[in-house]
């Protein structure tokens, strides 16, 4: 398998090297390869890697309505505003018929489909979670390597996965809306716990300031002495309200990151979990090819028999190479 110093393919090192010099087109076939695994994604993903390190993520999630697209589509037009440019990656359900992402990047953020400083790609999961998982960190690589400075990651739901894939992110925005029922939600899914801003949008209805005084009573439940308390911030993202204070937020968040050095503690902690990921990912498919074929039906016969006892027929399992 291809390992750092192993070159990339002469098909791979065009691409990576046309991606890298920000052709959309090669960017998407990256993120398309990633997506698939195999021997050109692990090489691929050895040839970007030392050209990442640049790019600042922003996890978005929350229940589905919140309005957590419509967000984005604002917080992409301020960074735009700012002279960024940004890549985003909807982590979208998967269709039944086609197996591909529902929300599509054709139906969302229409607003910057022709503007060349923005990448929007859309994750579908292909009934396939844990895939998604492991793919979601490289397509921010293909992203990062590309020269985006700001890449943004937003989940349609509140699964575990789904909030597992947002908190991969420097910072995670949490969205609800108002509404007592909201707030049970954010607290049953565990959201304050991985929430560095909460947003309150649809600051336009009622119950919003019922909803801001609930959630930062479990702020107060989840205890003090915190460096950064989440800040609870109302937009009307529908209208562009509340935007320019979510956008001021995000940037007292990323200096305070790197002012503590919690920046780097962060990303080293993701690379721990990324490799604790790859590896059981590999283990996954070894302990399945052991479970698998002639070897293990025998000795399932030898347990069967009394020969061997279950713990004995693991370990002889687990020795054989």
């Amino acid at each position: 398998m291809p390992g750092r110093d192993a070159p990339a393919p002469d098909h791979l090192r065009s691409l990576i090297g046309a991606a890298r010099d920000g052709d959309r087109g090669s960017v998407a076939r990256l993120i398309s390869l990633v997506e698939r695994g195999g021997a050109d994604a692990t090489a691929a993903v050895a040839a970007l890697h030392p050209h990442t390190g640049g790019a600042s993520t922003i996890g978005i999630t929350g229940a589905p309505g919140s309005g957590k697209s419509t967000l984005t589509s604002r917080l992409v037009a301020r960074l735009r505003q700012e002279g960024h440019e940004v890549g985003v990656l909807a982590v979208d359900p998967t269709s039944p018929f086609t197996g591909g992402a529902i929300l599509g990047d054709r139906i969302r953020m229409q607003d910057h489909a022709v503007d060349a400083g923005v990448f929007i790609r859309s994750m579908a999961t292909r009934g396939h979670l844990g895939g998604l998982a492991l793919a979601t960190p490289q397509a921010v690589r293909v992203l990062d390597a590309a020269g985006k400075p700001w890449v943004i990651l937003e989940t349609v739901g509140v699964g575990q996965v789904e909030i597992a894939i947002a908190s991969e992110a420097d910072m995670t925005i949490v969205v609800v809306t108002p509404g007592w029922g909201d707030g049970v939600q954010a607290a049953k899914a565990g959201l304050l716990e991985i929430a560095d801003v909460l947003v309150v949008n649809k600051a336009d209805r009622p119950g919003v300031a019922d909803t801001v005084h609930d959630l930062a009573g479990m702020l107060d439940l989840a205890g003090g002495g915190q460096a950064w308390r989440p800040p609870v911030v109302e937009t009307v993202a529908s209208e562009g309200r509340g935007i320019d204070e979510l956008w001021d937020t995000v940037l007292a968040h990323h200096a305070f990151l790197r002012s503590d050095g919690l920046l780097e503690t962060r990303r080293r902690a993701r690379l721990r979990a990324e490799l604790r990921a790859i590896l059981l990912a590999r283990l996954q498919v070894d302990l399945d090819e052991r479970l698998d074929g002639e070897r293990f039906e025998q000795v399932i016969e030898r347990v069967a028999s009394r020969e061997l006892d279950p713990y004995a027929a693991a370990d002889e399992l687990v020795a054989v190479r």
